[in-house]
């Protein structure tokens, strides 16, 4: 089972808004010793968004939605969850309930609408103001503002995958090596992807400047002793090479 997001609205691929949700999701996971498997954007074009939670719900994954669960007409996700589902929407009780103690009096079918969940739905409480996202299928639908997005993900996380925590063997480490170019590395990259197949080798550059010297970020990710292996021939080999390195932050 992996982690994934999938972040909703035309006003991110626009540019209107800037997107906070994916490097949150990233350090919420990584609190709890949990990595984020995939991430995706995707407007509010309806075909488009129930293809891909179509997908989505396809992959056996564990998915955190954001944004586009209101009552305007711009706000599809609820209607395309369903459609991607084939199943109808219905006002879920306990969304119906929390809808009716915000807003008291003033309760109106509009506002009901945010209650209107793909059928066998659970809700998602939402501490801010009380008006719940919805789950289904290891699906968990929250709104775009952060504010209460990031209560309810971790509200998800704490509650439904406590056993997840810091259970996973998997760790990541790396050093930053100067003064040396990809192209003189990859042999060495080769090898120890070899060696290693059950971790994940990783290499990120800088190009410098005049100021600083081009650098590598080079690294592995996966099971805690194998990683240990490999970063001591890593660390071996680029000293060897005499290429200056320091560890990584």
């Amino acid at each position: 089972m992996a982690f994934g997001a999938l972040i909703i609205g035309d006003e991110i691929l626009s540019g209107r808004r800037v997107d906070k949700h994916l490097e949150k999701m990233i350090a919420l996971l990584s609190e709890r010793g949990m990595q984020l498997g995939w991430a995706r954007f995707v407007g509010d074009e309806a075909a488009q968004l129930e293809a891909v939670l179509r997908d989505s719900f396809s992959s056996g994954d564990t998915v955190f939605s954001f944004g586009g669960i209101g009552a305007t007409p711009d706000d599809r996700t609820r209607q395309s969850a369903a459609a991607a589902l084939k199943l109808p929407l219905e006002l879920h009780p306990a969304a119906e309930t929390a809808i009716r103690a915000r807003f008291g009096d003033q309760v109106n079918a509009h506002r009901l609408q945010m209650g209107m969940f793909p059928q066998g739905s659970d809700i998602v409480p939402n501490a801010f103001n009380g008006i719940p996202g919805f789950s289904i299928r290891e699906h968990y639908f929250m709104p775009g503002f952060p504010a209460m997005a990031w209560p309810m993900t971790e509200w998800v996380l704490d509650t439904v995958y406590p056993h997840l925590h810091h259970q996973r063997d998997y760790i990541e480490k790396a050093i930053v090596v100067a003064e040396a170019s990809e192209s003189g590395l990859i042999d060495l990259m080769e090898r120890l992807t070899q060696a290693y197949p059950d971790c994940v080798l990783f290499s990120l550059p800088s190009v410098g400047g005049k100021e600083q010297p081009r650098t590598i970020e080079l690294g592995m990710k996966g099971p805690a002793a194998r990683v240990e292996a490999a970063m001591t021939e890593i660390r071996d080999e680029v000293a060897a090479r005499g290429f200056p390195w320091r560890e990584c932050a």
